[in-house]
């Protein structure tokens, strides 16, 4: 029973990657005509950590939750950064330019934008879990 339950557990967390990683590529692909590799990593784990925001976190208002899932995603974002951009030069994209940016990773714009993207992330991990258990 035990076994069953990590492996249904396991497999919920492996579609919500699939999905948040394919999810990402087509909104990159939509707005900026593009996209990464590294994009689908980071696209798949921030779906599984707003997964797990929504899951765990019942009973906070929306708006707690999404301010959460806004920094999460930054978070992921800065690190992501960090490695493709700063450390192995792939130049995937620098914010620069963006004001209030922090080392061309993360800039106050998209965090913003993160928050919008949140509050539909929501309602899917909603229906994920419906669905998936």
């Amino acid at each position: 029973m035990v076994k069953k339950k990590a492996d249904r557990k396991s497999g919920t967390l492996l579609a919500v990657f699939g999905i948040g990683g394919l999810g990402y590529n087509l909104v990159e692909m939509l707005w900026r005509g593009r996209s990464h590799w590294s994009m689908t990593v980071a696209g798949g784990m921030c779906l599984c950590i707003l997964y797990g925001i929504h899951c765990s976190m019942p009973d906070k208002k929306r708006l707690s939750k999404y301010l959460l899932s806004a920094l999460s995603i930054t978070a992921v974002e800065f690190a992501v950064g960090c490695v493709v951009n700063l450390w192995l030069n792939m130049n995937v994209w620098d914010y620069t330019r963006q004001p209030f940016n922090l080392r061309g990773q993360v800039c106050l714009l998209y965090s913003c934008l993160w928050f919008l993207i949140s509050i539909p992330c929501d309602l899917l991990c909603g229906k994920i879990k419906k669905i998936l258990g």
